[in-house]
Order: C-alpha cells, then structure tokens, then sequence
C-alpha cells in the first residue's frame, strides 16, 4: 500500500490524457483564447488586488517600514518558484496547476495533498478576498451617502466576537444591537460579499472569453489608479519632508527602519505572502492557452516582475506618508493615507475606493476560475467524482466544478471571517510552492528543447553548501545574538504567540520552525553535493521553507487540521478510485 501511494503519472501521459488540440473544441475540451497578454494580466488581476488593498495595512503596521524587505524577500521566492511553475507549464501544459506537477514528481498522495492544499488558495482565499471587496464597496457607497444597514454589511462572526471582547468598533456593536431576530437568531450577514460571489460565479460558468475580457478592462484600470497613488503619495512626501517616517519610533523610543525588529517584519509574512499568491493561477489556465509551452511562463514571470517592483513602491509610498503605527485596524490603507489627518486628499480617496472595488473583483474572477480547473484534473485522475470534470456543451467551461466553488466560498461567508482566513490561505499556499519546487529537483532533468521555456541548470553541488556556510558566518557575525537565542533552549519566553518580547523569533512556533529550516538548509547542502541538484528550484525551496518560518502556531494548528480531513477523504475515495489504481 505504502508503494502505491507514491505511484507517478508519466509527463507523456499526463499530455495524451488531456485534451491539447488547438483546434479541436468539443465536449472534453477547453477554449483555447488566452495569449501572453491575457496570461500576464490574469496573473497582474490575481496579484494586485486584497493583498494591496487591504490586508497591506496590517502588515505595514507590524513591521514598519523594514516591510519592504519583507516583500523583496518574498518576491525572491516566488520568482525561483515561477522558474519552477514555469519549467513544469513548459514540460506539462494541462490544466491543474501544482496538483498536476506533483502528480509527475511526488506521486498521486502528494498530488492529493496539494489539490487540497490549493483549496485554500483558491476558494477559501476568495472568502476573505469577497469580505475584503464588500468592505471597500461598502465605504465607497458610504462616501455616496448611500448606507446599508450595518447587519447586512459584516458577517455574523465578527459582530459576535466584537460583542465578546467589548470592542469599540461602532458598526459591529450597531450590527449586533439593531440586527432583526428569527427565531432569537439574529440575522446578520454580509450581503455585499455574497452578492459579488454571486456574479463571478456566473461570469467564470459563461465563459473564458467572457471572464478574460472583464478581468483586462479591470486590470487597466486599477493599474492606473495604483500608479496615481504612487506618484502623488510620493511627490507629496518629497514636497511635506516625511522622510522621518521611514526611521519611525517604536513603543520603547527606538528609531529605525525596522522598529519592532526582524522578528516584527517577519510577522507580517502572512499578509505579505497573500498579496503574492495569484501568481501561481496562471498555470490553471494551461488548457486555454493558444501556446501553453511559450506563453505560460512568460504570464508568470512578467506579472511577477510587475507586481514585485509595484508591491516595493506602495510599501515605500504607505510608510513615508503616515507612520507605521497608524495602520493598526486599517482595512483600506491607499485611501487611508489621503483622509483628511493625513495627506488630505479627499477625491484620491474616492478614487482609490472605486478602484479597489475594482481591484478585488478581478481577484475573484481569477481565483474562482482556477479552483474549478483544479478539480477538473483531479477527477480526470478518479481521485474526485465523475461530475467534477463535466465539460458545460455550450459554455466550454467546467461547469459543475464551478456552480460547487461558489457554493464553497458563498456559504462559509456567512459563518467566518476575515482574519481567519488569510493566515489560513497563506500557509497552504507555501505549502504548495514548496513541493513545486521540490518536485523539479525531482523530474528527469531534460535536453535544451528548441521551442517553449528552458530553466537553466546551475550545478549547486558547491554552490549551495557555500551559501549554507557563508549564512551561517554572516549571520553569527553581524547578529550575535541570533544563534544564541535560537539553540537556548528557553521556550518560556515564548509561549504566547502573541508576546513579541523576542527581537529574531518571537513566537515559540517561529522559534521551532527556524530550527527546523536549519536542518533542512544543512540536509540538503550534503544532497546537492551528492547529487547535484539544479540551484534554481533548490533556493525556491528554501526561500518558501524560510517564509514558512513567520507563520504563528495557531496557523499550523489549523493547517494539520485541514491536511487530516483532507487523508480521510483521500482514502475513502480518491485511493479506491484512482485510475492508477485500475
């Protein structure tokens, strides 16, 4: 048993078992209309979007300005992963994404794993995207002087809990207090948030070409408004002086760029990494690209390059105009920089409403339209039902898949919130961009081909260990303190996750899980000297176990909850009816 379930599907027949004629639309295939252009502002759409405008505020306020490097070092780490996703879309141009890539490296258990791990990317992430989008429209009719009574605009988890800890915010107290009853249950829910997964569940269900064609005008626009914000946040902090705020006072009186520490920047990995994930859902699109082999990695890479170095100047644009501090509880920080206490720009805030409603809904339409796909390979592999890769007569569009999505994302709306999920999203989405990337060190290594992508191989047989070693001096070196703490043995100090007192590690699960990305970094320098591995994929791989490392207790708490529910259903269906399996 143990055996076959690390059982591999051949690259040759993943191609052969999808439909790949360019020509040939039929019931079992997928219109193939997307090109790089569309490719690369899906990815930009999936990008900029809920990271940017909402949950950037967050992280800015945990880790000040020093956030920037926090962003640099994330988009280190996509971009390896993008050479991987790429090397894979090139090698394996079919609709599944990571789920498919593993299927060739890891086996089908792993490839299981990662399709449940890409759940979270895709239809819980567009939970929070959905409430983070009703929030923005909310405000922006608000600033229309049109009003929604407060009980329809939030869910019922968050008036609960605002009750629960006495907190101060006015519209969730007003929510709670003025909500009807039925049955003694009051009825609050955030109606804006469903309506939106309404519509893009509708628009994925019509159709690519309709879906494309929104998500481009949608991108245009945001793209420019983003561009206003930098440029007039930037001129008014030369024409104000506020440099300052970039070396800002933390509580204890101490100035720098990074006053709560790295270990206050590396807190942040969770609202930093969420503005990075749509990158990957590029690659779901595989069979809806006219020239999958040559336009797919172009998509990834272009859009990551655009969002990395525009992510780097919003960072730049948020902490010079206002404190760092100030961001605490704000859910839109572009408009929050130009009310009135601020920069006092009263039409930039309109404008900046608009667009991130805008924004956010690109997000969905993208996200809704990779999970479907997903789920569409999965079943051709008879590790889901049948229904799952349903092919709609007319609409060319994995039907079935798509109507269950929304119901996946609609429905919990109404019983979660927001906070939950995006440190929920983040860490499985790591999750899967390391096994991508271990997975390429994993597959045959291939001769030069003459058409689509290439990842060139660097020999990391001295290089790695080098990079290990030289780590390890620079560190002890520069921070001496950092080793000390890290191997003390004193867990004490850090039992709550919320006690930031530790200036490297100030969770006991960043602590724990340091000690382990050590190990791993020092297990595979003695590997790649042995066996040669390709640097490209190896310094993806360490770079997302390293982001990994930000992430809270409460976050791995609930990700091997999920990775157990995900085991039970993988043995009570997925490993009896496996193709592989007949």
């Amino acid at each position: 048993m143990l055996r076959s379930l690390f059982r591999t599907k051949s690259i040759d027949s993943l191609v052969k078992n999808a439909d790949l004629s360019a020509d040939d639309i039929h019931a079992h295939g997928l219109k193939r209309v997307l090109g790089v252009r569309d490719l690369t502002f899906f990815g930009i759409a999936a990008i900029i979007g809920a990271g940017s405008f909402s949950s950037l505020g967050a992280a800015v306020n945990a880790g000040g300005p020093g956030v920037v490097l926090l962003f640099v070092i994330c988009g280190i780490a996509c971009g390896f992963t993008a050479f991987c996703y790429a090397e894979f879309a090139s090698r394996i141009p079919v609709a599944g994404s990571a789920y498919t890539y593993a299927y060739a490296s890891f086996g089908e258990f792993m490839a299981w794993i990662i399709g449940w791990a890409l759940l979270m990317e895709y239809s819980i992430g567009n939970i929070y995207v959905a409430f983070s989008w009703s929030d923005y429209f909310t405000s922006l009719l608000h600033r229309l002087d049109v009003h929604i009574p407060a009980y329809l605009t939030c869910s019922y988890h968050e008036a609960a809990q605002a009750i629960k800890n006495n907190s101060a915010s006015g519209e969730l107290l007003d929510a709670w207090n003025n909500a009807p009853l039925l049955g003694g249950l009051r009825m609050i829910v955030d109606l804006p948030a469903l309506m939106i997964n309404l519509l893009i569940t509708y628009l994925v269900y019509r159709g690519v070409r309709e879906s494309r064609n929104f998500s481009n005008v949608m991108v245009i626009l945001k793209l420019a408004v983003v561009a206003l914000v930098i440029i007039v946040g930037g001129a008014l902090i030369f024409s104000h002086d506020l440099f300052h705020n970039w070396t800002p006072m933390n509580e204890k009186g101490v100035t720098g760029f990074m006053p709560n520490g790295f270990g206050g920047v590396m807190s942040a990995v969770s609202g930093v990494f969420f503005a990075y994930i749509g990158f990957d859902a590029v690659s779901v699109l595989a069979e809806e690209s006219k020239n999958p082999q040559r336009d797919l990695p172009r998509g990834m890479i272009w859009s990551l390059i655009i969002c990395t170095i525009i992510y780097i100047l919003l960072s730049l644009v948020l902490t010079g105009a206002v404190v760092y501090s100030k961001f605490a509880n704000v859910g839109d920080p572009l408009a929050f920089i130009f009310e009135k206490q601020n920069l006092d720009i009263p039409w930039m805030q309109l404008l900046v409403a608009f667009c991130a409603v805008i924004a956010m809904t690109s997000v969905l339409l993208v996200f809704q339209m990779g999970q479907p796909r997903i789920w569409m390979s999965m079943s051709r592999d008879g590790l889901l039902p049948p229904a799952f890769q349903k092919i709609h007569p007319k609409f060319q569009t994995p039907s079935f898949a798509t109507i269950v999505t929304g119901f996946l994302v609609g429905v919990p709306i109404i019983f979660t919130d927001k906070s939950f999920v995006l440190d929920f999203t983040s860490i499985g989405t790591l999750f899967a961009f390391v096994l991508v990337c271990g997975g390429v060190l994993l597959i045959p290594r291939r001769e030069k081909a003459t058409s689509g992508f290439n990842m060139p191989f660097i020999n990391s047989r001295f290089i790695f260990p080098l990079m290990t070693v030289g780590a390890i001096v620079f560190i002890s070196t520069q921070y001496d303190h950092y080793f000390t703490e890290l191997f003390n043995g004193n867990f004490a100090n850090h039992s709550n996750d919320a006690d930031a007192s530790s200036y490297f590690f100030p969770t006991l699960a960043a602590k724990l899980s340091t000690i382990i990305f050590w190990g791993l970094c020092i297990l595979l320098s003695v590997l790649s000297f042995i066996k040669s591995f390709s640097l490209i994929p190896l310094l993806g791989l360490v770079s997302c176990c390293y982001l990994l490392t930000g992430m809270a207790g409460s976050n791995w708490k609930w990700f091997f909850v999920w990775f157990a529910i995900g085991m039970v259903l993988y043995f009570l269906y997925g490993y009896k009816h496996s193709k592989l399996n007949k």
